[in-house]
């Protein structure tokens, strides 16, 4: 029987090289390892999100791995040459094989192979023959009737005194074959219709090229933009609430490519439901379209997996960002002794500059940029960032002691609670050279271990986790009281007057005067080192926990450390208080009594003011209102080859089902006129000696359902004929 090959298609010619190239090309094994490769390829493509902007994958994986990906183009690995270079070669390569062997199937399921001699069906694994009482011509009858009722095609051959019936059955099991390799040509083709290439070709006849950078979409010229009538493309339209876009862009080599589209989108409303983990359960876009040539408007709504289809562009929900959220900000200084508020607003999107601090941040030419706003984050608020905050004192040998006092940044072995913690907004801090760090706000205070705290989260880095600094609320849900003791950490005279409160509060008496003063110089230092202002070397802690601990490795003995850091502590602890007790007084606010909430907040505080010496910014900007506006972003795609492909995978699962489960099957039955002599056959006839009945059978692959029916076949036969079995070979006996 005919059997697919793998070697390739052997050319005739005297040209080696051109022999040998058509015979690898049209392999099996060649195909075989192309459809490897894009199999390969396929998983780079689905783990690495496909078609970002140069910077994410930067920001993701790091200036190296971003190269490599960009070398190799797996950040469009579907577009990529190579890619669709495979796909080509792999055409080329199934067609060949189709050419080579499609004509031997199809011969094969035509032919009925009906040249078979007595002696060669004696030959065969599976045969059988029976010694029939019925005369040749009705043996050969019934045994007809038979296979047709089993399902054979038949066709009998006349011999000399005998005939052949030649059955086949199952030969769509080549078919299968066919259709399988047709389709993988069809469902390539179908690819590289709905791929890059249109458009590519468009670029490489049409003169048209990718615009790179910033610009205005109306100002974009007609090099950079493609036609209504383009047919294949796949592009993205960003669309705020209440805004109207007639364009997509499509991201292609180092830049983009404006596709104008035969109608306009408007989006009226973008609706957005969340699972309890913050994760979106169900996002949805109430557009209206309008043709661009009649005006007609169409009003719809767009869902996941429910595209809407106008005029053969197929709109899909792909996601939905911030659309230019309008923000109110309430800035606080952190820097230097002053703490009045001032004002700032903006949106998403843009920037202004940072003025109007009343510090010296206002000639330093920074640049406020609004990056995003979040309604709604669900976040593990005990460690947000997941992982040990660089913030945090750094881990001396003794520091162990200060563990208790260190702030947010320093313990990371907490239980994960995931929460709704509210708005938050997100924004940059950018300076004259164009360095920024980020910044992650959260509008209202969070529950954390029994203190209610804002969160405020910076970063040097996109690639690198937000790292919180915990700022204990006030009576009054705000920043303020915290905001006055940082200020009044900053004022030298205030230091100076708490130091002696807290040396009075704790040695009263006349004549412990000389002890008052010393303690109030100790505790002058301990605020000293603890705000930063005795920093002998710009490579010394800034303050906080880590000077302190700086200042006793440096002056204190190691076997006396630990017990000075507790002394050292509760110095400054008191001194504090009597800081923040001075704090108020000067705003005219009532003094705190001394009570287990007020100490709790007093050490959050103390904390947060440590941790503050790394927030890295000379402001806090707390969000004070919003208006929330939504943006969807869809995906729009015409595919002429989606079709195409429809058809290769019906194709493809026809030949599958063929192959797989299609049993080709092979009967030949030789009936022959038998001699009048009763002593061989122990039956007298009226003239009529009987017949002979050799029947073998065949397939390409022995299963048991086979056995099984070669057996059952063979035992009608047998009935059939009208006879005894003459000899026959078990059906699991190996020849």
């Amino acid at each position: 029987m005919s059997t697919a090959s793998t070697s390739g298609l052997h050319l005739k010619t005297s040209h080696r090289v051109l022999r040998d190239a058509v015979e690898l090309l049209s392999s099996m094994r060649f195909a075989i390892a192309l459809l490897t490769v894009i199999s390969i390829a396929s998983v780079i493509g689905t783990v690495l999100k496909q078609n970002e902007p140069y910077p994410n994958y930067v920001n993701q994986f790091g200036p190296f791995w971003a190269e490599v990906f960009h070398t190799l183009s797996l950040q469009k690995v579907y577009g990529s040459w190579w890619f669709l270079l495979i796909l080509a070669f792999l055409v080329v390569s199934t067609s060949l094989c189709l050419v080579r062997n499609a004509p031997k199937m199809i011969a094969d399921m035509r032919s009925w192979k009906d040249h078979v001699r007595e002696r060669s069906l004696r030959a065969f694994h599976h045969r059988g023959e029976f010694d029939g009482a019925r005369p040749r011509a009705e043996a050969v009858g019934r045994l007809s009737a038979l296979l047709r009722n089993r399902g054979y095609r038949i066709k009998a051959v006349e011999h000399d005194g005998a005939t052949l019936l030649a059955a086949k059955a199952g030969a769509a099991n080549k078919a299968g074959y066919i259709l399988a390799h047709t389709a993988i040509v069809v469902i390539c083709l179908g690819g590289l219709l709905d791929g890059d290439l249109l458009i590519r070709a468009q670029m490489w006849l049409g003169d048209k090229t990718p615009i790179r950078g910033n610009a205005v979409i109306s100002e974009i010229p007609p090099q950079h933009r493609l036609s209504v009538n383009n047919p294949g493309f796949r592009g993205n339209a960003y669309v705020p609430e209440g805004s109207t876009v007639s364009t997509a862009i499509l991201n292609i080599a180092d830049g983009a490519l404006v596709q104008d589209l035969p109608f306009a989108i408007t989006l009226k409303k973008f609706k957005v439901d969340f699972y309890e983990t913050g994760m979106p359960k169900l996002f949805a876009s109430d557009v209206v379209v309008t043709d661009r040539a009649t005006g007609k408007q169409t009003e719809a709504t767009i869902k996941v997996n429910e595209p809407l289809i106008v005029d053969g562009i197929a709109i899909y929900q792909s996601s939905f960002e911030d659309g230019g959220s309008r923000l109110k900000f309430v800035g606080y200084p952190m820097q230097g002794s002053a703490h009045a508020t001032f004002k700032i607003d903006g949106a998403v999107g843009g920037n202004k500059p940072l003025a109007g601090t009343g510090t010296s941040a206002d000639s330093d030419g920074l640049t406020v940029e609004f990056s995003d706003f979040r309604l709604m984050n669900i976040e593990n608020v005990t460690d947000a960032s997941g992982k040990p905050d660089a913030r945090g004192v750094a881990r001396k040998s003794f520091n162990e002691t200060l563990d208790k006092h260190l702030g947010a940044a320093a313990s990371t072995d907490r239980a994960k609670t995931l929460r709704n913690v509210g708005p938050s907004v997100q924004y940059k801090l950018r300076d004259r050279t164009g360095q920024a760090r980020e910044y992650n706000n959260y509008m209202v205070p969070v529950q954390m271990d029994g203190q209610s705290v804002f969160l405020a989260g910076m970063r040097e880095s996109p690639s690198e986790p937000f790292r919180y600094l915990r700022i204990p609320a006030d009576d009054q849900g705000s920043v303020a009281d915290w905001m006055r003791v940082r200020a009044a950490l900053q004022d030298r005279a205030l230091r100076g007057e708490a130091a002696r409160r807290f040396a009075l509060a704790s040695m009263p008496g006349d004549d412990k005067a000389e002890l008052r003063r010393q303690l109030a110089e100790s505790a002058l230092r301990a605020l000293d080192l603890f705000a930063g202002a005795t920093r002998p070397t710009p490579d010394s802690p800034p303050g906080g926990f880590t000077a302190i601990a700086a200042f006793l490795e440096k002056s204190v003995p190691p076997a006396e450390q630990q017990k000075a850091a507790d002394v050292l502590l509760k110095i400054l602890n008191g001194s504090m208080w009597e800081l923040w007790q001075l704090a108020r007084a000067q705003d005219q606010l009532p003094a705190v009594a001394n009570s287990a909430q007020s100490g709790a907040f007093l050490q959050q505080a103390i904390n947060a003011l440590s941790d503050s010496f790394f927030y890295g910014a000379p402001v806090f900007l707390q969000l004070d209102d919003f208006q929330e506006i939504k943006a969807s972003v869809f995906q729009l795609t015409r595919a002429p080859g989606k079709n195409i492909v429809y058809l290769g995978c019906l194709l493809l699962v026809l030949g599958v089902f063929a192959m797989f489960y299609i049993r080709e099957r092979r009967v030949w039955v030789w009936v022959k006129e038998k001699p009048a002599d009763a002593s061989a056959t122990g039956h007298t006839g009226d003239g009529d000696a009987g017949s002979h009945v050799l029947m073998a059978m065949s397939t390409q692959r022995r299963t048991l359902d086979f056995e099984k029916e070669f057996t059952a076949l063979r035992d009608d036969i047998g009935r059939a004929a009208g006879g005894q079995s003459a000899a026959q070979e078990p059906a699991g006996t190996p020849h």
